[in-house]
């Protein structure tokens, strides 16, 4: 890795492929070499590293975990790929969390030079990227739920995804979902989310109103 220049290797990157020989020069100054060992992390979930990270040789996971420890693989990445640019996008933390598989070589790009890659702020296509990013960091946790979760947990993860705040410190589902759409979500039975949200409604984690909102504990993001 260290034999050949920068821009020699943004010239292997798809990523980059598109770019006129002055911006290859300017990307090609801001970016450093970095070697992760098997095992090592190259992002974390729920941190940040302002940083896009594009693979150069190797293999490593993307990983989804739950407050227990239990992992997801969502999906494997190879020389090409790239990690950190939904983070570096929204400017929220990583989604999941990128475990190097083997030894693998990375270009590390900073947020700063990254930005100046992208649309301006206020642009149309800035802000279809932004939605982008927030459908795919939805998918992931959808994901993570249906691999993770127990149905009772995907439905209270579910419904704090529609919850908002009423003013007074409540949380409250305004829309009115019914059972087959909340089944629909979760990935199971109508007649198992039924059952439920019944439970639910009984030990006073829910409450649904004659207008089919419905108040929603606090507390209720710690089950499944």
């Amino acid at each position: 890795m260290s034999m050949l220049s920068n821009l020699e290797l943004l010239r292997r990157v798809p990523l980059f492929a598109a770019l006129t020989p002055a911006q290859a020069a300017n990307i090609a100054d801001a970016i450093v070499k970095r070697r992760f060992k098997r095992g090592e992390l190259i992002v974390e979930q729920g941190k940040k590293t302002n940083a896009l990270y594009i693979i150069l040789a190797g293999r490593s996971r993307v990983l989804s975990a739950d407050s227990r420890g239990r992992e997801v693989i969502l999906a494997t990445l190879h020389s090409g790929d790239y990690i950190g640019e939904m983070s570096l996008i929204d400017d929220e933390p990583h989604s999941a969390t990128v475990r190097a598989d083997v030894q693998t070589d990375v270009l590390v790009l900073g947020r700063e030079a990254f930005s100046r890659c992208l649309p301006d702020s206020s642009s149309m296509s800035y802000n279809i990227m932004r939605g982008l990013v927030r459908r795919l960091r939805q998918a992931d946790r959808k994901i993570e739920s249906l691999a993770l979760m127990d149905v009772y947990g995907r439905v209270a993860r579910a419904l704090m995804d529609f919850v908002t705040e009423d003013g007074a410190g409540n949380y409250v589902v305004r829309e009115r979902i019914s059972r087959q759409d909340l089944a629909k979500m979760v990935g199971a039975s109508r007649e198992m989310v039924s059952r439920v949200m019944k439970d639910l409604e009984e030990r006073g984690f829910v409450q649904t109103q004659e207008d089919g909102s419905m108040l929603v504990k606090e507390r209720l993001s710690t089950l499944g």
